[in-house]
């Protein structure tokens, strides 16, 4: 597998990233067994999988045994590995395994799916699916290629209206929403190792907003949060409707009942049938929304009172007291702990420093 050229050899098999200046550890690692004896291959293909958290069921006994791993972290914690090796089963339960949600698109290869209640012939482009902690297995039978992101809850479960009731299962590659998902992934995947970090940002949304489309197109439990398929679909497509008009600060239930055709009334009892309020969702997408800008170099030109009134907060006090209640951290703290104490430190000066330092950047201003 080539590798980019910042990446660098750490030990047999394995190769980091080399240093460069950055506030946050860099998260991009790759291994290879080329160059590894036959007999130290799968040991430390063993141990590469346990570093991905994933539970290594029964290894080919074909040889030459051989794989290949190249791993890179977004700045919201999800991690993108393409992987590529002779056959063999994942399966089982790692308990070891955080609190995520994991997909998987096959871009070469055979392989069977078990979702805990039927096997499933996979094609190239289709993608699996499923949280951590529930027992699935995939069974590749020949050499391949795939796609593995794993996404904490944390940055998924928000736009889950039933986050609980997600289980394992396959989006179809070859037809719909499915197909248009599956074509994201897999040019992420064949661009993956010419990939920063910051330049997953925007697959963060993407991966996401995709996810939880698709499991309404499915009518599974966790877009639907227990309602009817109709009555879930039309909730979808209000929350769609939402996030086009987040900045707005005069935002409100009448607005968006308007805006949909129905009664304020029925949009309550929408929102209510998904266990949701309607004022609680639009404070919950704001704050997400606030909490990528304060991550983002790109938006380090602006103040935290500037992110805040983007995305339509109409007080920087009141926005600080939500956020914290909600992160658990201080917008400011959270700031410093993603673009670096300098930034942090004044963040009115820091902002003007950015602006001198790069002006070439967009100034993304009010919206």
């Amino acid at each position: 597998m080539d590798l980019p050229k910042e990446f660098a050899l750490n030990r047999p098999g394995f190769l980091a990233q080399a240093d460069k200046p950055s506030p946050r550890p860099i998260r991009a690692w790759g291994f290879t067994t080329d160059g590894l004896a036959a007999e130290q291959r799968r040991p430390a293909w063993e141990e590469v999988m346990g570093r991905l958290r994933l539970p290594l069921g029964r290894l080919t006994e074909a040889e030459p045994f051989r794989g290949s791993v190249s791993c890179l972290g977004s700045p919201l914690g999800m991690d993108f590995a393409l992987m590529s090796a002779t056959p063999q089963e994942i399966s089982g339960r790692n308990p070891a395994q955080p609190a995520a949600v994991w997909i998987v698109v096959l871009l070469d290869g055979e392989a069977n799916f078990w979702d805990g209640v039927k096997t499933t012939a996979l094609k190239t482009g289709d993608i699996i699916y499923g949280p951590t902690g529930i027992n699935a297995a995939l069974k590749l039978s020949t050499s391949f290629r795939l796609l593995y992101i794993s996404a904490p809850r944390v940055a998924l479960d928000h736009r889950l209206l039933a986050p609980l009731s997600l289980k394992v299962g396959r989006f179809a590659g070859e037809r719909g929403l499915g197909h248009v998902f599956s074509g994201l992934l897999r040019a992420t995947g064949e661009a993956l190792q010419e990939l920063t970090s910051e330049q997953l940002r925007p697959m963060e949304l993407a991966v996401t907003e995709f996810l939880v489309a698709n499991l309404a197109a499915e009518d599974s439990p966790a877009a639907l949060g227990g309602a009817g398929a109709a009555r879930a679909a039309h909730l979808h497509r209000v929350c769609q409707t939402i996030e086009t008009l987040l900045a707005d600060p005069e935002l409100d239930l009448e607005r968006v009942a308007a805006e949909d055709g129905i009664s304020t009334r029925s949009l309550q009892k929408l929102f209510a049938s998904a266990g949701q309020s309607f004022s609680t969702y639009v404070r919950g997408r704001r704050l997400e929304r606030c909490r990528l800008d304060l991550s983002s170099p790109i938006c380090a030109t602006l103040s935290i009172s500037e992110i805040c009134f983007r995305w339509g907060f109409n007080g920087s006090a009141h926005f600080s007291r939500a956020f914290k209640e909600r992160y658990e951290v201080s917008p400011r703290e959270y700031r410093k702990a993603h673009l670096g104490e300098d930034l942090a430190a004044d963040d009115d000066q820091a902002a003007e420093r950015w602006r001198e330092a790069a002006p070439a950047l967009p100034d993304s201003g009010r919206a």
